[in-house]
């Protein structure tokens, strides 16, 4: 069933109207008047609609009572990746999304190449919550996740820490597994921490084992930068259950 997101008073209206893009897409997939549509607020909560009437570049739906998207998960996932070249972290976001984190973060880490200034930053966070918008819709999610930039490593591992269980993986870690962290804790959040390319430094290692997060491998390969948050999550959403 075709879905969009709205802004979250309107699902306390009863009545939407769908403009500009969303009112395009809805024509590409042919809504007429009496087909059904799920409308979410980006924020958890959804409302089945039917339209009502088309035409002059709008789509207008009366909406059922919202309820809880049935599609969110339990475990409120955080990925926290060092900035990664070119456009790695789009695919981050897309499938990140897909799978069902609650939010993306960026930082900068000591072997990070990509650096944008403050200008280039702004730019790439509107991209990228563009793309977790569109994922978000593709994949039926009712929410969408918040795309943030942290401006150090100590920031994003204070950061990471508030979650119940807040795990850094690195390929030199020899003794602790992801299962063996995630078998030993009971949690409803997580944050989950790579680095970029190069990798982390001992230091940044030792930084973040000193604030309590757990130092982990993801088994004996060298993964992509772009690879390991999507493996982790993946990883702690089956451990979760969220994948049945």
């Amino acid at each position: 069933m075709p879905r969009f997101f709205v802004a979250p008073e309107v699902l306390d209206s009863g009545f939407a109207v769908l403009e500009g893009e969303q009112a395009a897409h809805a024509r590409v997939l042919r809504l007429s008047p009496g087909d059904a549509a799920i409308l979410c607020d980006g924020q958890g909560r959804e409302a089945r609609g039917t339209v009502s009437q088309t035409g002059a570049g709008q789509v207008q739906l009366t909406l059922r009572q919202p309820e809880l998207s049935r599609s969110e998960p339990r475990l409120q996932c955080s990925i926290y990746m060092g900035f990664p070249k070119a456009d790695k972290f789009e695919h981050v976001v897309q499938k990140a999304t897909e799978l069902g984190a609650c939010e993306l973060i960026v930082f900068p880490c000591a072997r990070s190449v990509s650096r944008p200034d403050a200008k280039s930053l702004a730019k790439k966070l509107e991209r990228w919550q563009k793309i977790a918008a569109s994922a978000a819709e593709q994949s039926g999610r009712g929410r969408i996740p918040a795309v943030l930039a942290l401006e150090s490593f100590d920031a994003a591992v204070a950061r990471a820490c508030q979650a119940e269980f807040s795990a850094l993986f690195y390929e030199n870690e020899q003794t602790r597994s992801l299962r063996s962290a995630v078998e030993a804790s009971s949690f409803s959040t997580a944050a989950i921490m790579t680095g970029p390319e190069g990798g982390l430094t001992e230091e940044e290692v030792c930084k973040a084992r000193d604030a309590g997060m757990a130092v982990c491998s993801l088994g004996p390969r060298i993964l992509r930068c772009e690879t390991a948050p999507l493996c982790a999550l993946s990883a702690l959403m089956y451990a979760a259950d969220e994948l049945a």
